[in-house]
This record gives structure tokens, C-alpha cells and sequence, in this order.
């Protein structure tokens, strides 16, 4: 059937690596869009810091974001999914971090907070061009404020698989969602914030059959969209079990695959 919904993952996949969108991007995804076919983002990233992209391609749909804990139309702010990590499993992960002496995240009313401006923070901080705000204890905070997402930064190879695995012994995927964006990236969500969880509330919304539903993304976050959606579409650069699970591996971010894919199989 044809495809009638695009979701596009941001970071290593629209975006090159000077975190841009290629003006032949830009310009295959407006004739995608000219065709009648909706195109959304599909993003770990904050609804504030994907929001100037989805201007850039003039969308008027849900964006999905925060790695889908929140779905958002980007003209109207209509919120169509919201699903925070709930409260003492929010408390419980920061606390684990803490212990661990890492630094970590989280993000109240679509603000990014953490306690200190750490090298890693600020960092974070430049790439979703937004500005941190500093709060003197988000445990405390998070007793009684929703937590979209907790995000740690951690860019030892062997401590971050270590802590991933002591999330997953202690949550099961019932409990929490926890994955990883970019490999020093580990993301902690609720049980359904994932984005093929997301990508399906946009296709019921709209009536589109999964079948008529295309992704594209690079990392183990878009695991689940890619399996979800009718023809998942892995970048080139992607990670490989992302490559094992879809059914098309395009061309690399620094080498336009999404326009690659797009033109493929939807112009």
C-alpha cells in the first residue's frame, strides 16, 4: 500500500553531524509532502528543542518526542500522548544515578533540569539548544513533579552497559522503558514512552493503516518504531541490530539517506 505517514528520527539521521538538515533533505521532503503524506519527527529529544525543526519543515502534526512519553502537534500544541515515568520509579532511577556518581537529567513542564551545570550538562545543553535550569535537589522535586524522561551521560564504554543492566535486572520492560540514543546516552521513560508506541497513537489519529506507515532511524531507540511501522528504513550509519530489524538500509546521514529512502519509496 502506499505510505501515507513518515516518522524521521533527528540526531544521526535528518540532522548531519553539524546538526543541520540538508537543503536536498529540505527539498525531497516537501515534494513528500506536496504528495498528500504527512511527515512527523520522531525524537528523544525535548518537544522545545525539536519544535525550530519541525518549523524548518513547515509540519502541521503530531511531533513525537521525548522519545515518545509526549506527542504534540506542532502548530496547534494539542497533546495527543503523555506518558511520564511515574513517580517513585522516578525518584528511584535518579537516586540510582546519584549513587553512581554520574551525571543525569531529567525534564520537568518540557525544561531541562539538572542540579549542577556539569561539562556533560552544558554540553547536552548546546546540542538541544536549549538553556538548562538549575534545581538544588530534583529528587525531591520529582515526588511531586511529572518526569518526562531522566537521561544520564555516561561515555565510559563498560560503566554505562553496567548500569544499564542494573535498570533492567531491577525494572522490568513492563515497569520502565530503558534505552539508549546515542551509545554514552542511557534514557529512562515510562513503560509505553517509546516511539513505536507514539508512531501508532499518530497513525490511529489520522486513520493511517500500520502498513501505509514508514520510519526512519540509526539507534536503539527506533527499534521499536521501525519494527512497528509497515516499512522501518535504517540509515546507514545505524546501529546493527537497527540494520537486522528493518527492512531497508539507506545511505548514511552525511550522505542524505533520508532523502535516499524518501525518494525511493514514496516519490
Amino acid at each position: 500500500m502506499a505510505i501515507k505517514l513518515v516518522a524521521i528520527d533527528l540526531d544521526d539521521t535528518l540532522l548531519d553531524p553539524d546538526l543541520q538538515i540538508s537543503s536536498h533533505c529540505l527539498e525531497v521532503i516537501r515534494r513528500v509532502q506536496n504528495k498528500g503524506v504527512l511527515v512527523t519527527l520522531a525524537t528523544g529529544r525535548m518537544y522545545s528543542s525539536a519544535l525550530p525543526y519541525a518549523r524548518l519543515l513547515q509540519v502541521d502534526v503530531p511531533l513525537i518526542t521525548y522519545q515518545g512519553a509526549l506527542v504534540k502537534n506542532s502548530l496547534s500544541g494539542e497533546v495527543l500522548y503523555n506518558k511520564p515515568v511515574p513517580f517513585a520509579e522516578a525518584v528511584e532511577v535518579m537516586d540510582f544515578f546519584h549513587q553512581a556518581g554520574v551525571h543525569y537529567h531529567c525534564y520537568f513542564d518540557d525544561r531541562l533540569c539538572m542540579e549542577r551545570l556539569t561539562k556533560d550538562g552544558k554540553d547536552y545543553s548546546e546540542l538541544a539548544g536549549v538553556e538548562p535550569v538549575l534545581i538544588e535537589n530534583l529528587r525531591e522535586e520529582a515526588k511531586t513533579r511529572e518526569t518526562l524522561k531522566i537521561l544520564s551521560v555516561v561515555h565510559d564504554k563498560e560503566l554505562i552497559m553496567k548500569l544499564q543492566g542494573g535498570l533492567a535486572a531491577r525494572y522490568s520492560p513492563r515497569h520502565l522503558n530503558i534505552t539508549r540514543s546515542k551509545p554514552y546516552y542511557l534514557e529512562v521513560m515510562h513503560p509505553r514512552a517509546t516511539k513505536g508506541d507514539a508512531l501508532r497513537v499518530v497513525a490511529d489519529h489520522y486513520g493511517i493503516a500500520r502498513d501505509q506507515v514508514m520510519a526512519l532511524g540509526d539507534s536503539y531507540n527506533d527499534l521499536a518504531m521501525i519494527e512497528w511501522a509497515g516499512l522501518g528504513v535504517a540509515m546507514g550509519n545505524a546501529r546493527d541490530e537497527v540494520k537486522q530489524a528493518a527492512a531497508y538500509v539507506t545511505h548514511s546521514n552525511e550522505e542524505e539517506g533520508v532523502a535516499e529512502a524518501l525518494y525511493k519509496f514514496v516519490l
